[in-house]
């Protein structure tokens, strides 16, 4: 269609043919994703590939004390008048050696079967009672691994600086040029430098606390870590993708891909009701606030600043008593009805479903009332201005000006919460616990989402953590792709400057 035609269009039009047009570029846009990874991993290993050749051409071209730093860490630095940088090069390698030797070795050469000696018990020395006797614990040898496959990982950057350092100072003593003091090095880590300075701590934090938990989670979903696999009292062991074959096998009988699917899809149809009846509820409202000739606007925006100023759990917790049968909603109603009334609210799939996404709307509408009202409040007048001097009407300019406008500035803002409320755990399991329950899902109920069912997976009886790391492997997974791809897809990432 040429951009003529489309300009025709009426709003309803063009939002089909945006929606068709979608759907058929999906496929090709997915595949282009998908080939952007392909690409990048591609661009990773030649890039490790020529890091080995400059590893490589360092060796050849430097000189005897190069290559001696090559086994023993800092020698070219020491040599050549930098002692204190060659020595703190030096302590790493020794350091890393002890802890390889005294920590390292005995942790990561069990790391290919997670332990072999079983706990027992024996008969203590009174003869009357057994005590146990502690064998490996699976789960101290895996995340102690990861902590020496990071320690490593870490220690061969250092490796590979300390090469690169002893080639540039043997470069600089060929070339005359003068050699830097440890002291002229640390100021540079305070002037041309110091973005490296301000970073390092953060990066240290993010590693220890999310990155190593993180490893540590992907690679659960790889064992049989259960309640019937609880160390120390018992093993558990690599069992390969068999978590991930038990959520998607669809014979007749599975109940845990059964209730996967099931979950998933109530997921999807959570997050596109509970994003979008927010947008758009807290668009009309923030419409009506800022519509010239409404009074006490800055009354209006207090009232609903208030409900966010109340902790969300507090409302939640407040909204489920007051749903009860017997709550205060029913109450109400047969006080001023004259009959007893029992509305059960969050008895059934349904009235359930539609009760927390209704909820939702309470408690998430103030926020985009707040994020709206600012926008519109910065779209410049004159454009409605000579939109009403061109004849056009309060419909055609919310739909030419302050639609187009709002969807250009919040798309990144619909995009984080599509993803958000794919993994809103409060809402669900505040309000209904992820009632009512049923028997034909595993450990989880009606309006369980996938975050909820992953929560009750590891914190309830069954204590399934290998299940729950593949399903949030695979719910990380989906958001990413789809984040990635729909924000590639919309004008603010390809057309930055259209509104500045």
């Amino acid at each position: 269609m040429k951009y003529i035609d489309y300009m025709q269009l009426n709003p309803f039009q063009k939002f089909g043919y945006n929606f068709v047009n979608f759907f058929k570029k999906l496929p090709s846009n997915i595949a282009r994703f998908f080939k952007m990874v392909g690409k990048a991993i591609v661009a990773f290993i030649v890039g490790i590939g020529r890091g080995f050749a400059n590893y490589g051409k360092r060796f050849v071209k430097g000189d005897v004390f190069v290559k001696l730093s090559y086994i023993i860490m800092g020698v070219s630095n020491m040599v050549r008048g930098q002692i204190i940088k060659g020595l703190i090069f030096l302590c790493s390698e020794v350091a890393y050696i002890c802890f390889m030797l005294f920590f390292g070795v005995e942790f990561i050469s069990k790391f290919g079967t997670l332990g072999t000696v079983e706990t027992t018990e024996q008969l203590s020395a009174d003869g009357f009672t057994y005590v146990p006797v502690y064998g490996d614990n699976s789960m101290l040898i895996l995340l102690y691994s990861v902590l020496v496959i990071v320690v490593t990982i870490i220690f061969f950057a250092v490796y590979i600086a300390s090469t690169k350092s002893a080639y540039k100072v043997c470069m600089d003593k060929r070339e005359g040029k003068a050699i830097l003091k440890f002291k002229d090095e640390i100021k540079q880590f305070f002037d041309d430098k110091f973005h490296i300075t301000l970073m390092t701590i953060p990066c240290l934090l993010i590693g220890c606390f999310t990155v190593l938990p993180l490893i540590f989670m992907i690679l659960i979903a790889f064992t049989n870590y259960d309640n019937a696999h609880q160390p120390p009292g018992n093993l558990f062991h690599w069992v390969g993708l068999n978590n991930f074959a038990d959520l998607v096998n669809v014979t007749k009988g599975a109940v845990k891909a059964k209730t996967f699917a099931n979950l998933a899809g109530w997921t999807i149809i959570w997050a596109i009701f509970a994003t979008f009846s927010n947008y758009i509820a807290g668009m009309i409202v923030a419409l009506m606030i800022n519509k010239k000739g409404i009074k006490l606007k800055a009354l209006w925006r207090t009232l609903f600043v208030v409900v966010i100023a109340v902790p969300q759990f507090v409302s939640l917790l407040l909204m489920s008593q007051m749903l009860q049968e017997n709550g205060a909603i029913n109450q109400f109603l047969s006080l001023i009805t004259g009959q007893n009334i029992a509305f059960k609210f969050l008895d059934s799939a349904l009235s359930a479903r539609i009760t927390v996404i209704i909820v939702n709307i309470w408690i998430g509408i103030p926020y985009t009332i707040l994020i709206t009202s600012g926008i519109l409040m910065n779209i410049p007048a004159d454009l409605y201005e000579s939109a009403t001097i061109d004849g056009a009407g309060p419909v055609k300019s919310f739909m030419k000006i302050t639609l187009p406008y709002m969807l250009f500035v919040t798309t990144p803002y619909l995009i984080t919460s599509f993803i958000g409320n794919i993994n809103n755990f409060n809402v669900i399991y505040l309000l209904t616990n992820g009632g009512p329950t049923t028997e034909e899902y595993y450990n989880a109920g009606h309006t369980d989402i996938l975050v909820t069912w992953l929560f009750k997976l590891t914190m309830g009886q069954t204590h399934d953590y290998n299940l729950a790391a593949a399903i949030g492997i695979l719910v990380f997974i989906v958001c990413a792709t789809l984040s990635l791809i729909t924000f590639n897809l919309t004008k603010s990432a390809k057309d930055e400057e259209a509104f500045s």
